[in-house]
C-alpha cells in the first residue's frame, strides 16, 4: 500500500483486462512480458504480479505454463478446517461457504489458499467441491501443549481446527517438557499416512504458570504484542505537550465546559462531550475526538503499524493497544486538566433531535473533569448525594444531557432502530489471572448517553463527507437475507407473532417492533437471539450503503481513534478537506488506498472479536472447573442435533449432550428448533427456564458440560 502496492494494482488490473479480452490466446511469461513491452529488468516484478493473481484467483496457469482467466467453476478461496476432517471454502463474493467432504481435501490445511473444482453433490444447502491444488499454505505456526514421548515429542494444538497432532523430533523440541505451551513452526504438512511435522520456535510457559493460557490464545491468533524498534523511536519522539505552533489556527474551546465519561480502568480517552442549552432551547452538543492524526504521519512506521493492527484487542486481562502507551495514553488521550488537540463536531440539535447546524473543526479543548459511568449514574439516577456536592458545578450539564440522550434516543427509534440488549460479560480476575466473579456488564443511563452522543456525531460526519462526493471509509451494515427473514417469520408465528415482509427487502422498523412486542415474555431471549442471528454482520466499506441495524442512511466511526484504524483514517481525510488540500493527485490516492484499508479493518475486527470471544471462553470454562456437581437454573439459549446449549444468568453458557438427556430417545427438529422426546413426548425448547448441574469442565477445548438432575426429570 505505499506506491509502489498502487503500482501493483494498476499493473494487475492491466493483465486482467487483457486475460479477458474476447481476443486473448493464453501466452506464456515471456510472450506476455514481449507483448506489454517490459523491459528486462521488470521481469522479475513481472513474475511477482502473475503469481499474486494466481494466488487470488484471478488467473489459471496450464500444465504448459500458459496464463488464461480463473475458470468460474475452479474458484480460489480459504480452507476453513473442522476437527472432524471435513471442510469449508470461503470464497469472497459469495453468500455460502462450498462443502469439502473428508476424502477431498487433498491434504489441505486450516486457512490454507486453496482452488477447488465444484461438485456435483450438495450438503445441506451448502454446494460440495474437492480441493484440486493447494495455492498457499495459511498456516506456518501452531500453538498447542507439549508432551513428551520416549524419543521424541508431539504437540497436541490448542485450535479445534487442527485435528492432527504435530510430531517433533528431539532435536528440535528446544528443551521443552510435558505440559509446556508452545509455538511450533510447520516443516511438513503430513498426509494420509503421516502426521505434520515441525519445530518448537518459542516456549510460552507452563500449562498452568499464569498468563500463558491467554498468552497462547494471543499466539494463536497471530496477535503483535511488542512493538518493533522504529515504531517505539517514532513513539518515543512525540512531545508530552502541546506545542504553540499546533495550537496555531484552530477552533479555541479551552473555556467550553466538558467532560469525558468512561468506565473506571480506562487509560485511553479519546472522547469527550460538552452541552449547553440557548434561550431557543436548541441545544449546542459538542463531541471531541482526540487529534491522533497529529502524531501519527501518513505512511511513517507508526501508522503502517496501526493499520496492520486495526484495531486494539480488549483480553480479559490485558489490552493490546493499536498504537504505543506513550501515545494512547498521553498526548492523544484527552486527560482532565491539560491543553489537548481535538477534532470536534459541533452540532445545533432541537427539541425533536434534528440536527439543525453543525461544524466540523480542529479545536484545541481543556477538559475540566474525568467522569466515570458509574459516578454520572450516581448523579442522574440515584440522585447520589456526596456525589452531587462533589461535581456541583457540572450537575446542570448531566441533566440537559440526559434529557438530550433522551430525545435522540427517541428519534432513533422512530426512525427504526433496533437496539439489542444482550448481557455482555464482565471477569474479574485474581492477582493470579484465576476468574473469582463473572456477572453480567450492565449498560445504565451513562453508557447509553455517551452511546446516543456519539452516534448522532458518525452520524453527522457520515452524512457531511457522502454530500462532499470524496474517498471515505463508512460502517455499513446491509439488509438481512429475505431467506433467513422467511424463517424468522414462519418460526415466530408459532408464538403468534408477525412481522410485515414482502418477501423483498424487511424494513428495520419491523424487526424493532418485534423486538418490542417480546419485552418481559418467556421466549424474549429466544426470539431476540434468532433476530440477531439473522442479521449480517457490519463491517467497513467505501461505498455508502447504510446502516441497516440503525436505521440510517449514512453512518461511519470517527469517535475512536486512538483504538480503531478506520476512525484514524478518516480523520486524516477530514483534516485535508478542512485545510484545502485534497487536490486531484490526493483524491486519486484515496480513492486506490481505501478499499483495501476498509478490507484488511473488516478482517482485523473480526479476528480481535474471536480473540476476546476465545479467552472469555477459557475463563468461563476455567471459573465452572472449580464448581463442578453444583445446580443452577439457566435458559435454553441453542439447540442442535448433538445437544442443547444453556446459558445461566452470568452468561456463562454449556451444553447437554443428547445422549446423556435422561429417560428417552431425543431427536432434533430442525424446523422448530426443538429437541423432542421419541416416546415420552417430553419436548425442550429455546428460551426454555431448565435446572443444570456442571457435569465437567474440559479446559483445553473450552467447553462446558452440564446434565439435568434425575430429581429435577422426576418432577417432570
Amino acid at each position: 500500500m505505499h506506491n509502489s502496492g498502487e503500482k501493483i494494482e494498476k499493473r494487475k488490473n492491466l493483465i486482467c483486462e487483457l486475460v479477458e479480452d474476447e481476443a486473448y490466446v493464453p501466452m506464456k511469461e515471456k510472450e506476455l512480458a514481449v507483448f506489454m513491452q517490459v523491459p528486462k529488468e521488470e521481469r522479475a516484478a513481472l513474475r511477482e504480479v502473475l503469481q499474486m493473481l494466481l494466488a487470488e484467483g484471478r488467473l489459471q496457469v496450464n500444465g504448459q505454463g500458459r496464463y488464461s482467466k480463473a475458470d468460474e467453476n475452479k474458484p480460489v478461496g480459504t480452507f476453513i478446517a473442522n476437527a472432524r476432517g471435513f471442510g469449508f471454502v470461503e470464497i469472497e463474493g459469495r453468500e455460502d461457504d462450498l462443502y469439502v467432504p473428508e476424502d477431498k481435501t487433498n491434504g489441505a490445511f486450516h486457512l490454507d489458499k486453496v482452488q477447488v473444482m465444484l461438485l456435483p453433490g450438495q450438503h445441506g444447502k451448502r454446494q460440495e467441491a474437492a480441493v484440486l491444488r493447494i495455492l498457499e499454505r495459511g498456516t506456518k505456526q501452531v500453538v498447542g501443549t507439549y508432551e513428551q514421548s520416549e524419543h521424541f515429542g508431539f504437540v497436541i494444538p490448542d485450535s479445534s481446527k487442527i485435528g492432527k497432532d504435530i510430531f517433533v523430533p528431539m532435536e528440535r523440541s528446544k528443551g521443552a517438557v510435558n505440559g509446556h505451551k508452545v509455538v511450533v513452526e510447520l516443516t511438513s504438512y503430513g498426509d494420509e499416512t503421516h502426521k505434520p511435522e515441525g519445530r518448537v520456535v518459542e516456549i510460552l510457559g507452563h500449562v498452568n504458570d499464569p498468563g500463558v493460557d491467554i498468552m497462547s490464545i494471543v499466539r494463536g491468533y497471530e496477535l503483535p504484542v511488542e512493538f518493533g524498534e522504529k515504531v517505539m523511536n517514532q513513539a518515543a519522539r512525540v512531545p508530552d505537550e502541546v506545542s504553540e505552533a499546533d495550537k496555531q489556527g484552530r477552533l479555541d474551546l479551552r473555556d467550553v465546559q466538558m467532560v469525558t465519561i468512561d468506565g473506571e480502568d480506562a487509560k485511553d480517552l479519546d472522547d469527550a462531550v460538552s452541552l449547553s442549552v440557548d434561550d431557543k432551547g436548541l441545544y449546542h452538543l459538542g463531541v471531541h475526538i482526540a487529534d491522533v492524526t497529529n502524531y501519527v504521519q501518513e505512511n511513517s512506521a507508526l501508522d503502517w503499524e496501526a493499520l496492520e493492527r486495526g484495531t486494539s484487542v480488549y483480553l480479559v486481562d490485558r489490552v493490546i493497544p493499536m498504537l504505543p502507551h506513550k501515545l494512547s495514553n498521553g498526548i492523544c488521550s484527552l486527560n482532565q486538566g491539560v491543553e489537548r488537540l481535538a477534532l470536534s463536531c459541533l452540532m445545533t440539535i432541537d427539541g425533536r433531535g434534528d440536527v439543525r447546524d453543525y461544524q466540523i473543526a480542529e479545536s484545541v479543548i481543556c477538559v475540566d473533569r474525568r467522569m466515570t459511568y458509574t459516578s454520572v449514574k450516581k448523579i442522574l439516577e440515584d440522585r447520589d448525594e456526596t456525589e452531587i456536592a462533589a461535581c456541583r458545578e457540572l450537575v446542570p450539564m448531566f441533566e440537559q444531557m440526559e434529557l438530550l440522550a433522551g430525545i435522540l434516543r427517541k428519534r432513533r427509534h422512530q426512525r427504526g432502530s433496533i437496539d439489542f440488549d444482550f448481557a455482555e460479560s464482565k471477569i474479574i480476575l485474581d492477582e493470579k489471572g484465576r476468574p473469582t466473579e463473572i456477572k453480567p456488564y450492565e449498560r445504565n443511563v451513562a453508557t447509553k448517553l455517551i452511546e446516543d452522543f456519539m452516534l448522532a456525531a458518525n452520524e453527522t460526519v457520515a452524512q457531511h463527507f457522502f454530500w462532499l462526493d470524496i474517498p471515505f471509509v463508512y460502517r455499513t451494515h446491509e439488509t438481512p437475507d429475505p431467506e433467513k427473514i422467511m424463517k424468522l417469520s414462519a418460526f415466530i408465528r408459532n408464538f403468534g407473532y408477525h412481522i410485515k415482509f414482502s418477501g423483498e427487502e424487511i424494513h428495520p422498523k419491523e424487526l424493532q417492533k418485534l423486538l418490542g412486542r417480546i419485552v418481559d415474555t418467556d421466549e424474549e431471549t429466544l426470539i431476540s437471539r434468532l433476530t440477531l442471528r439473522s442479521m449480517k454482520q457490519a463491517k467497513y466499506t467505501v461505498e455508502c450503503t447504510g446502516h441497516f441495524g440503525l436505521a440510517c442512511q449514512y453512518y461511519c466511526h470517527f469517535t475512536s481513534p486512538i483504538r480503531r484504524y478506520p476512525d484514524l483514517q478518516i480523520h486524516r481525510i477530514i483534516k485535508e478537506q478542512l485545510r484545502g488540500k485534497l487536490k486531484e493527485e490526493r483524491l486519486q490516492h484515496y480513492e486506490e488506498k481505501l478499499p483495501e484499508v476498509a478490507k484488511h479493518s473488516s478482517k482485523m475486527e473480526r479476528r480481535a472479536e474471536e480473540a476476546e470471544r476465545e479467552t472469555d471462553k477459557l475463563k468461563k470454562a476455567e471459573y465452572m472447573e472449580e464448581r463442578i456437581g453444583e445446580t443452577y437454573e439457566g435458559v435454553i439459549s441453542g439447540i442442535t442435533q448433538w445437544g442443547i446449549y444453556v446459558e445461566l444468568p452470568n452468561t456463562v453458557e454449556g451444553l447437554i449432550h443428547v445422549s446423556t438427556l435422561p429417560g428417552d430417545y431425543f431427536v432434533y427438529d430442525e424446523n422448530t428448533y426443538e429437541m423432542v422426546g421419541r416416546e415420552s413426548g417430553i419436548v425442550y425448547k429455546l428460551g426454555q427456564k431448565l435446572t443444570v448441574r456442571v457435569r465437567g469442565v474440559d479446559r483445553l477445548m473450552k467447553n462446558i458440560d452440564f446434565e439435568i438432575p434425575w430429581e429435577e426429570q422426576e418432577g417432570r
